[in-house]
C-alpha cells in the first residue's frame, strides 16, 4: 500500500503585530518554530480543530476562524507529505503557556516582521508564498 499525505491545520493567531508561535520538540522538525495546530481528526472540521489544538497547546482561546489557505508539505528528511490547512483565528483570551511539553519547548508572540529561525517547513512556505493562494501570508498583515 502506498503511503498517502495527512492532513494538518496550522493556525495563525495575531495579536497587536504579533504572532503566536512555538518552538517544536520531540516531535519532527524540533527545534523549527510553528504556529498551533495539529492532525485534522475523523469528522472534525478545519474550524474545530484549530480551535481544539491552540487551547490544547497553548491555553489561548480564539474565535471566529477563518480560511486563510494550503500548503503542499513534503518533509523529505521524516518520510512525511502533509497537506497543511491554514486557518487564522482571532485571539480571545489566555496567556499563553506550554501546555504540551512532550511536544514544545516554547511559546510566545514574536513580530510579524521579525520571527524567529529557522521556521517548521509549513510556516516556512506559507511566508515564502508557496501555498494556494500565493498570498495567503500576506492577508496577516506583515510586511513580506
Amino acid at each position: 500500500m502506498k503511503s498517502r499525505p495527512l492532513i494538518g491545520v496550522g493556525v495563525i493567531i495575531v495579536k497587536a503585530g504579533h504572532l503566536l508561535l512555538l518552538e517544536r520538540r520531540s516531535v519532527h522538525g524540533a527545534g523549527t518554530w510553528s504556529t498551533p495546530g495539529g492532525h485534522l481528526e475523523f469528522g472534525e472540521s478545519p474550524a474545530a480543530c484549530a480551535i481544539r489544538e491552540v487551547e490544547e497547546e497553548t491555553g489561548v482561546v480564539i474565535r471566529n476562524v477563518s480560511f486563510m489557505g494550503i500548503t503542499n508539505d513534503i518533509f523529505a528528511e521524516a518520510a512525511r507529505h502533509y497537506v497543511t490547512l491554514w486557518m487564522r483565528g482571532q485571539y480571545r483570551s489566555g496567556t499563553p503557556s506550554i501546555r504540551a511539553p512532550y511536544e514544545m519547548s516554547a511559546v510566545d508572540w514574536f513580530k510579524l516582521d521579525n520571527l524567529p529561525q529557522p521556521l517548521f517547513l509549513s510556516l516556512q512556505n506559507l511566508v515564502d508564498g508557496n501555498s494556494h493562494p500565493p498570498s495567503a501570508w500576506k492577508d496577516t498583515g506583515s510586511n513580506r
